[in-house]
């Protein structure tokens, strides 16, 4: 009987990163690695008539059925056509929104002119920062040209009392930046740990969604690109965007990898200038406008992002290595595909890369994570290894298997309209595509990729 006692008493601890349970404190998560990332979960309640769950007694719990039919939930647009195809369609009433990105990116920018723009659209919009002061807001406010916009701010990092202002001010829209910078003085940590992170998005979210308020909150990121704190954050908001960019470029990408309200995977384009960031309304012709006569390693890949159609160059450059080990750096893509695009040339076309440096750059600072890019890959890889480039007019894409054919992708017709409109007059494509007819734009079908590199290159194998 006393074991059956202890045992009911015994505590868990969880891992905010992964989720694993340990049945004591350590500093390391076993599962994930993660450091500091293990917190006790206490019970629901501790006394002598509630000790379990199944001795209480609580609300019925409304049901419903698959056929019943919710209104959509009301959206209020902001007016900035990228900011709000990326929503979904505009802001959501009650939800909560996280915005992730690099330091100097922009984000703070974005999030001003964005609140700037709800709040001449007639929404009540508070800006929170707890980085800067409301005069350095207010200076950055003034270069944007945005001083007339009725947007209240606030330089605060105290949760108690954010909360209370928002509970009296109640506005429609409220920005805190950053959730980084927010402290509960109910946790015991420092203000950036796990658990002040964690409890700030938590009560900042459970306040949104009680007081039919909408909640911004700007994450920072690690070395790999994530948000900082606990992954449960991301789980706990409808809405997580990436503010992606390099900052050697002007070109600026809100990218959605979460959105209850709308399609995930969607970007909206930005350019970076003096006075802001700019809406790009055709993101294709500005990455494409420094293009120059037709060069070695140079293709343009004809991709999908989210829901609209992205032209983008991808450049390739092949090089004798002094090292015994070559190098491979790839920009914009990932590592290990190019591995396995390498290997392929190599195991399938007889198109060998030892002893040669490889650099593959995707223009304008995109990332690309459509498959569909491995065609296009291969060509700037295979033209810049055999110094012979592909004509001017051409746009490849399809997915490179690993026996070497070529896979159809999905919303072909999609990305032909869109070559055909900047003036593309032909396109390479695996043969099993669907057939599709564009005004002005020549199809060419490869049956695999030995067979259209000995079409397009010739047959130009180990020997050379």
């Amino acid at each position: 009987m006393g074991q059956n006692v202890n045992m009911a008493k015994q505590n868990i601890f969880t891992c905010n990163e992964c989720g694993a349970s340990h049945s004591k404190w350590s500093g390391q998560c076993d599962a994930c690695n993660a450091w500091n990332s293990i917190q006790e979960d206490k019970p629901l309640s501790t006394g002598p008539a509630k000790k379990t769950l199944g001795g209480m007694r609580g609300k019925t719990i409304p049901l419903t059925d698959l056929a019943s039919k919710e209104p959509p939930p009301p959206r209020t647009m902001s007016g900035v056509e990228e900011l709000d195809r990326v929503l979904g369609g505009g802001l959501v009433k009650a939800s909560a929104l996280l915005v992730g990105g690099d330091p100097g990116i922009g984000k703070s920018t974005l999030l001003l002119q964005a609140a700037a723009r709800f709040a001449r659209n007639g929404l009540k919009v508070i800006y929170i920062s707890g980085e800067e002061s409301a005069g350095q807001i207010q200076m950055r406010a003034e270069r944007l040209g945005l001083t007339q916009s009725p947007v209240h701010l606030a330089s605060a990092t105290n949760l108690r009392d954010i909360l209370t202002t928002l509970e009296v001010e109640k506005p429609d829209l409220a920005i805190i930046d950053s959730i980084q910078t927010m402290w509960a003085d109910n946790v015991d940590s420092a203000p950036g740990s796990v658990s002040q992170v964690r409890s700030s998005a938590h009560e900042l979210t459970s306040f949104a969604k009680t007081n039919g308020m909408s909640v911004i909150m700007v994450g920072h990121v690690t070395k790999d690109g994530s948000i900082a704190g606990p992954r449960v954050v991301e789980h706990m908001v409808d809405t997580v965007l990436y503010f992606e960019g390099e900052r050697g470029h002007q070109f600026r990408i809100l990218r959605s990898v979460k959105n209850r309200f709308g399609p995930a995977d969607e970007i909206g384009v930005f350019e970076m200038t003096g006075k802001g960031l700019a809406e790009v309304k055709n993101p294709s012709a500005l990455f494409l406008s420094d293009r120059g006569k037709p060069a070695p390693g140079s293709v343009v890949f004809a991709g999908i992002e989210g829901t609209r159609p992205v032209l983008t160059e991808i450049q390739a450059l092949v090089a004798p290595s002094p090292h015994s080990q070559p190098k491979r750096s790839v920009v914009g893509l990932d590592s290990g595909r190019l591995g396995m695009i390498l290997a392929v040339l190599e195991s399938r076309c007889g198109v060998p890369f030892t002893g040669l440096d490889v650099y593959l750059n995707v223009a304008g600072g995109m990332k690309i994570n459509d498959p569909a890019a491995d065609l296009a890959v291969a060509a700037a890889l295979v033209s810049a290894r055999e110094d012979a480039a592909l004509p001017h007019d051409v746009v490849l894409f399809g997915e490179i298997s690993l026996s070497g054919a070529l896979r159809p992708v999905i919303q072909t017709e999609n990305r032909l309209k869109e070559a055909q409109k900047l003036g593309f007059t032909s396109a390479i494509t695996p043969q099993q595509t669907k057939k599709v007819a564009v005004a002005g734009l020549s199809l060419r079908y490869a049956q695999d990729l030995a067979t259209f590199v000995a079409e397009t290159f010739g047959d130009r194998g180990p020997e050379k």
